[in-house]
């Protein structure tokens, strides 16, 4: 099978992340990296046999290009590549009015140069808002709680550790949107042990006693150990007055470039059955 050989534009976190995942696909292929003049002209580790241009038309075969420049590059960059008739996958951080009107451009060029684009393919904007939007239509009634922990630095807990049933405990901490502590607990438990106790017991303690307090449980502890990725708490709780109580609850840890990698490798993917104009990432695009 031919793969689909795809360009990777700039070569920060997001682009290495990109341009080391298209080494690693069954259906995509690394046409090569573009990087500005003044940049090394060999690429590191093993990127080092893929070809580096300080341009996209010194690449031979792109079908499609990764834009993985800063947010304030990313419309000029887009807006060249649609000119020269490729396809592209961008996930540029813009909110609100700025957003749409990106969005907006991007659509109008890549209409007027008959190619495709998938746009807001990354984190966010990207893969969260549509976790948030299928909470909300699950729950359709309720509070959408949401949280970011970035860098969250955990740490062996006593309080914790010493609760009937836990093998053993890590915590972090960070401050709310409102200046008040919040907790996050990972308890690895015995064998029967039911997460609720522990959750109680937990609760009740002086040292959680009166502040937000999450406890999740793991397999292995170990897992955890050393970890400082991006972290989330997505909770959706319910508000009906009848019928049972529902709640829906995300919990996640990790490395914000590589879920926004993986996510412009589905997006591309998808580019070749699109019409033209740009389109929103979307999980069944």
């Amino acid at each position: 099978m031919t793969k689909l050989q795809v360009a990777v534009i700039g070569l920060g976190r997001l682009g290495r992340a990109c341009a080391e995942a298209l080494i690693l696909d069954s259906e995509l292929g690394l046409a090569g990296v573009v990087r500005h003049s003044g940049a090394p002209g060999t690429l590191p580790g093993r990127l080092q046999r893929f070809p580096v241009a300080s341009h996209v038309r010194e690449l031979a075969d792109v079908k499609a290009a990764l834009v993985c420049v800063p947010a304030d590059a990313a419309l000029g960059v887009a807006r060249e590549l649609l000119q020269a008739r490729i396809a592209i996958v961008e996930c540029a951080c813009f909110e609100g009015k700025a957003l749409e009107a990106h969005h907006a451009a991007l659509d109008e060029a890549a209409d007027h140069h008959h190619v495709a684009a998938v746009v807001g393919a990354g984190w966010d904007p990207g893969v969260l808002p549509l976790l948030r939007s299928a909470f909300e239509m699950l729950i359709p009634r309720g509070q959408t709680l949401f949280h970011r922990h970035p860098g969250l630095s955990l740490h062996h807990t006593a309080a914790a550790a010493h609760v009937r049933g836990v093998k053993g405990a890590l915590a972090g901490e960070y401050s709310g949107e409102n200046g008040s502590t919040q907790h996050y607990v990972y308890v690895e438990l015995e064998r029967g042990v039911e997460l609720a106790q522990v959750q109680a017991a937990i609760a009740a303690d002086p040292l959680f006693a009166g502040e937000v307090t999450q406890v999740f449980q793991v397999e292995r502890l170990s897992d955890l150990e050393g970890e400082e990725g991006l972290g989330v708490v997505l909770d959706r709780r319910g508000s009906a007055t009848n019928g049972p109580h529902e709640s829906l609850l995300l919990e996640s840890r990790f490395d914000h470039t590589t879920f926004s990698a993986r996510i412009m490798l589905d997006a591309v993917r998808k580019l070749p059955r699109l019409r033209r104009g740009a389109h929103r990432y979307a999980l069944g695009l």
